[in-house]
């Protein structure tokens, strides 16, 4: 039986590494628009299932702020199909989807509202919609 080996092209591994978790330019854009609001908030709290990016205490709601190609939205960029390792990245994309709707059951469940803000919502020309969304939202 003979052991499959993986190379990893450096290339990749570069920009796989350079990938973050917080602080991206897209939480960063929602996080100055609150705060802008006049609506404070708490970063990342680990004691609420998936560390909601923006947390919003004594209202009880919650903000995640995703990538749309790491987490599968039906956009333009989410709906891309990767050139390399196809089957790899749609299992991982597939269990990123699962998590975050467990997640969210999760936070519903214990008296939270949540919402999603997509990477492809805080482009410049849909700032005045996403405005009013998140002031619906935390209104």
């Amino acid at each position: 039986m003979s052991k499959k080996t993986t190379t990893t092209d450096p290339v990749r591994s570069d920009i796989m590494r350079a990938v973050k978790s917080a602080d991206t330019k897209p939480e960063m854009i929602v996080r100055r628009l609150v705060y802008a609001m006049g609506y404070r908030y708490r970063l990342h709290r680990k004691d609420l299932p998936g560390k909601p990016d923006l947390v919003f205490g004594l209202r009880r709601k919650a903000i995640f702020v995703n990538g749309c190609f790491w987490h599968g939205h039906d956009c333009v960029r989410g709906a891309r199909e990767p050139k390399a390792n196809a089957e790899y990245w749609r299992a991982k994309i597939a269990r990123n989807v699962e998590r975050d709707t467990a997640n969210k059951i999760a936070l519903k469940a214990a008296g939270w509202s949540v919402i999603t803000v997509w990477e492809c919502q805080t482009k410049a020309r849909d700032r005045a919609d996403l405005e009013h969304k998140l002031h619906g939202f935390l209104d």
